[in-house]
This record gives structure tokens, C-alpha cells and sequence, in this order.
């Protein structure tokens, strides 16, 4: 059997810590249950990054649905900053106490995933970013951890079922394995153009037996005005300067008329390298650099008991308001009950964080994955990194 969480589990609460169950015991016996307004904040971010995506709000409210409590939440894709609340619940604890773990498990990875995702696709600029690193995490996970890829800002996944959980189709090229069993990476390149449907774009992938700027050559004379791209996935112990290898095939390609076909690159590329590639690169296969990203470590702490404001030590107390600048993206946060307000640059404040959830209700309609993605690429342009 897989060892994994049936998803009744987790709706019945039993992904939690058992300091949680033995609260609930306490709770009971005592009579207590109060009216709690609870915060999930990151008072840092990964690696100092000055900001994240929020992701995992579709999943969250799945799991508080059916819950008697009150959410509120920014917009799914949001970009925030450190200390800001991204969600508020507001029930009875003894309500919710026992789901803190799942729901903090169901944001904390796929803001984290979300986020580096964007931080390639800025780096990349308009060059494709595909997500490839589901082999790296457990089945179980491929769908949600490509999903919040794909809604971060990578332009396709290569996993079946995660492709149809976005409604869009897989990408992907070739393995080794099929060049290694037909013999050659050109018979294997033909073989691909022979037997498979013409919409998918002829990619070779190029490092399996030959010196790669021969084999460049091999697969473009085969394959002619038929071959699409070809993609570098040199292991590392045969990489060397990896630009030059890339601006030497490019020169050989160039200098035969191959000036169309495309240079993708994958196998540990890390966020670093991207800018030093881009020069000769037209997109990038990235695995465990996005799949195995770092979590964003929300925290959820009480705020609010019975409408006093009550906290731990190193918390605001209080249910707060989280605002955000129409024209220059700057964020403040301030008690629920201020005024709006203006920004220090003038313009308008607007609320990003909002009702979303009232007893099963929904107050928002929940965006597709494309337009998450969307919205996502529009904030991006405006957030240096």
C-alpha cells in the first residue's frame, strides 16, 4: 500500500498533531469553546525573498467547507509580503482546532512551489518555463505540486494527469531510455516523427551517446525543416562551460541554416544559472528546483478570543486589515477597524484580504487555473526580484 492519507482523513481530522486532539480532550472537559479569530502569517520568506505567491486556497477552503466558521483570504496567486495575514478563520475553536496542520500543510507547499515557480519564470523572461520535476516528489503529490507550478508561472507540466487537472496539455520531449533502445538519437528522432500524431513538435534530446554539437548536426540533417527544438539535458560531470557548449552547437547549427531550431535546456538548472543562459536558450525543462522548493513557513496563531484582542508573545494582536496600493504595489496593515486611507505615494488603498467563506457559503468565484496563472504573470511584472 501507498503510505498516504486517504482524502476522508484529512476531512475528518486526522492529519493533525496530537497536541491538537489532546486540546480538544481539555476543552471539552472544561466547558471552554470561545469564538477565536486565528491569522496565518510568514513572518520570513525563503532564502530572503522579498516577496511570495499565495497558493493553496482552493484546497483549504475544500477542507473548511463543510466547517462551521468564517474565512477570510487573499485572492488565490497573491503576491504579500512578510507579517501580512494571507487567511483569517473565525469560528468556535474547538470547531477547527484539529485541522491547523492540514490546512497549514495545504498552503505552506504550494506557496512555496508557486513562488519559485514565478522567481524562474521572471528570470526566464518570455522564454517557455516547463515544469518536469514530479519524479522527484511522491506520486501522490505530482498533481498539486505541478498544479501550483503551472499557476506560479511555468507555461506547461509534463505529467498526464496533472496536465488534465489544469486543462491543458503535457509537455515533454523524449527519455534516454528510447534513444538507448532504439540505438541512436537520430533513429530515435525519426521513429518519433514516424509514429507519432503531427501537432507534437519534434524535440530531440541531445546527450545520450555523441558529442553534443555533432549530434546536433546529426538530428538536424536527418530531421530538416521538420525538427523543432533540441534539448540539452548534458549530465553534469560532462558539462564543463555549459554556455559554450550551447554557443557552439548554435554556431554550427547556425552556420549549416538551422537558425530555427530551438535550444531547450533541463537537468539541474538552478535559478541562478538562468540569466547566464538566456542569451542562448529558448526554454527550460525545470525539476527539483521547483518541486523540491522551499515551503513558506506560515505559522496560524490566535488573534482574537470572544472580540478581545489576545496573543503570544511576538504576534500583533488583533484582526487586521491588508491593504495594498493601486499604483505602486506597497503594502500596510492595519487594524480592522481603520479607515482605508490613502498610500504615502497618494493613491488609492483597496482590501486584498476579503470574505471568502461563511458556513459553506462561497463569497468569491473560484478562477480556473489558467486565470491564477494569469493573474499571477501580471503582478510579476511589476515585482523585482
Amino acid at each position: 500500500m501507498f503510505h498516504t492519507a486517504d482524502p476522508q482523513d484529512i476531512l475528518n481530522g486526522k492529519i493533525t498533531d496530537v497536541y491538537f486532539d489532546r486540546t480538544i480532550k481539555i476543552l471539552k472537559a472544561k466547558g471552554i469553546n470561545p469564538i477565536v479569530k486565528a491569522e496565518f502569517i510568514a513572518k520570513n520568506l525563503p532564502d530572503e525573498w522579498p516577496w511570495a505567491v499565495f497558493a493553496g486556497l482552493e484546497e483549504a477552503l475544500y477542507l473548511m467547507k463543510n466547517l462551521p466558521v468564517k474565512v477570510r483570504a487573499m485572492r488565490e496567486g497573491t503576491f504579500f509580503y512578510p507579517f501580512e495575514p494571507v487567511m483569517e478563520i473565525e469560528g468556535r475553536y474547538q470547531d477547527f482546532c484539529v485541522y491547523e496542520t492540514a490546512i497549514l500543510g495545504l498552503i505552506c507547499q504550494a506557496s512555496g512551489v508557486a513562488t519559485k515557480a514565478a522567481r524562474f519564470k521572471k528570470r526566464a523572461e518570455e522564454r517557455p518555463v516547463i515544469s518536469f520535476g514530479a519524479r522527484r516528489m511522491h506520486p501522490i503529490l505530482a498533481p498539486m505540486i505541478e498544479r501550483n507550478a503551472y499557476i506560479g508561472g511555468c507555461d506547461g507540466v509534463a505529467v498526464v494527469k496533472s496536465a488534465e487537472i489544469i486543462g491543458e496539455d503535457p509537455m515533454g520531449t523524449m527519455p534516454h531510455a528510447l534513444i538507448l533502445c532504439m540505438g541512436s538519437t537520430v533513429e530515435a528522432i525519426k521513429a518519433y516523427d514516424e509514429v507519432l500524431e503531427p501537432s507534437l513538435k519534434r524535440v530531440a534530446l541531445i546527450d545520450t551517446f555523441l558529442d553534443e554539437k555533432f549530434e546536433v548536426l546529426n538530428v538536424a540533417e536527418a530531421m530538416g525543416e521538420r525538427l523543432f527544438a533540441v534539448r540539452f539535458d548534458t549530465p553534469s560531470s560532462r558539462r564543463g562551460n555549459f554556455y559554450r557548449i550551447l554557443e557552439e552547437c548554435r554556431w554550427e547549427l547556425n552556420l549549416r541554416g538551422y537558425k530555427d531550431v530551438k535550444f531547450y535546456v533541463s537537468g539541474g538548472i538552478k535559478e541562478e544559472d538562468v540569466p547566464g543562459l538566456n542569451p542562448v536558450v529558448d526554454g527550460y525543462g525545470i525539476g527539483t528546483s521547483i518541486s523540491n522548493a522551499p515551503v513558506v513557513d506560515y505559522a496560524m496563531d490566535i488573534m482574537e478570543i470572544e472580540g478581545k484582542p489576545v496573543a503570544k508573545r511576538g504576534k500583533w494582536s488583533g484582526t487586521k486589515r491588508v491593504l495594498r496600493c493601486t499604483a505602486c504595489d506597497k503594502g500596510l496593515i492595519v487594524p480592522y477597524g481603520d479607515e482605508l486611507g490613502v498610500c504615502e505615494c497618494g493613491r488609492a488603498l483597496y482590501d486584498i484580504l476579503v470574505q471568502v467563506l461563511d458556513n459553506g457559503k462561497y463569497f468569491i468565484d473560484m478562477p480556473s487555473h489558467k486565470e491564477i496563472r494569469e493573474f499571477v504573470l501580471g503582478q510579476l511584472e511589476r515585482h523585482p526580484l
